[in-house]
């Protein structure tokens, strides 16, 4: 059966791990949520007194990339992969406010995107793949057979993060959170290496006033065009 890469990318919050995992079990294809595992590196730094609001021992951390094991291991109960950090599962672990706030300036170094990046290629090598992330059809696959790029405005991701942080048992003001949301949009958009940037040949999705199931329904058949045009 013919396989396409497909790229998803977009601003935080606009549901692309939801609807990327999805298209994967939909398509019975490998799933890869990149930022999670950007998330896995920012989450070490915090453990080991790197970053914090005052300081970003950047050096140390790049020095200490060959310590850091990032993988994936899928959970059949939940339907899909968790993510791992040398051998511990810390999936609710990358999941705070306080990954959150960091996550884009570990993101934005050099060093940290090339190791993360050389795995995201070889782990959809042999395609069948749905990623999603920041850099997807720009650097990590620009010859994706499908690309698309998920945007929502600030206030509604604000809420759905706010709503997906009060759910978890998190203490939180929606204020907070739509800060957040702000500036990783300004920090993934400007960061010097890989910022976020829609590529030219992808499919921009507002789901700003879509549901889900809309959402899954207009993404399927874009997938189902860019298989006809290969077949």
């Amino acid at each position: 059966m013919t396989k396409i890469t497909i790229a998803i990318d977009g601003f935080s919050s606009t549901g692309k791990s939801t609807v990327a995992k999805q298209l994967a079990k939909h398509l019975g294809y490998v799933y890869v949520d990149t930022g999670a595992m950007y998330r896995a590196v920012t989450y070490y730094a915090i453990q080991n007194g790197l970053i914090n609001k005052e300081d970003f021992n950047k050096e140390t951390l790049v020095y200490q990339l060959q310590n850091i094991q990032v993988n994936f291991k899928f959970n059949e109960t939940l339907g899909f992969a968790e993510v791992y950090l040398n051998g511990v599962n810390i999936e609710n672990e990358i999941r705070t406010l306080e990954v959150s706030s960091f996550v884009s300036k570990v993101a934005a170094i050099t060093e940290v995107r090339r190791k993360l990046v050389e795995q995201q290629q070889e782990m959809g090598k042999n395609k069948g793949v749905v990623m999603d992330g920041r850099d997807i059809g720009t650097v990590v696959f620009p010859k994706a057979n499908l690309k698309l790029f998920m945007t929502a405005s600030a206030e509604t991701r604000g809420k759905r993060r706010y709503d997906e942080l009060i759910s978890r048992g998190d203490r939180v003001k929606y204020e907070d959170v739509l800060k957040n949301v702000q500036d990783r949009d300004y920090l993934d958009s400007n960061r010097e290496d890989s910022p976020l940037v829609k590529a030219k040949d992808a499919i921009e999705i507002d789901n700003s006033n879509m549901t889900l199931d809309e959402q899954f329904d207009k993404i399927l058949n874009l997938v189902k065009m860019a298989l006809k045009e290969i077949e």
